[in-house]
């Protein structure tokens, strides 16, 4: 389980230097809060940071169920594709949000597959 706790932290990490990132343009670019628009740079930084956010909400709970169910090797794995995905999905968002696809596959992929593997090991233990 070290693994597993070693990669949810790294999301973490991650999701805070992605909202330091937004803060930081905030003050940089004179986005006054609460505003979440006015410049591009700190409107695109601010919805890579907002889809971090959403995503870690489906992310976490797979991680963990996946790891206490399944195997917490493979769950570590799924969770560095999850991470590396992010960093994908955040510099192509930067770049051009319409080139974000690839990221956002990476990143949903690892998640779906360890949410639907855990509810079929869940339905197959429940009916033997």
């Amino acid at each position: 389980m070290e693994y597993v706790t070693i990669v949810a932290i790294l999301s973490l990490l991650q999701f805070f230097w992605f909202s330091f990132r937004v803060g930081t343009l905030r003050v940089k670019l004179g986005v006054k809060a609460p505003a979440v628009s006015g410049h591009p740079e700190f409107e695109r930084n601010f919805r890579v940071q907002q889809n971090t956010m959403e995503q870690l909400v489906l992310f976490l709970p797979a991680l963990l169920l996946y790891a206490h169910y399944v195997r917490p090797f493979w769950a570590a794995g799924f969770g560095a594709v999850f991470i590396v995905g992010r960093f994908i999905y955040r510099a192509e968002y930067l770049k051009d949000p319409a080139t974000r696809s690839l990221g956002f596959a990476v990143t949903i992929l690892p998640s779906m597959i360890m949410l639907i593997w855990v509810l079929v090991d869940a339905i197959v233990r429940l009916v033997r």
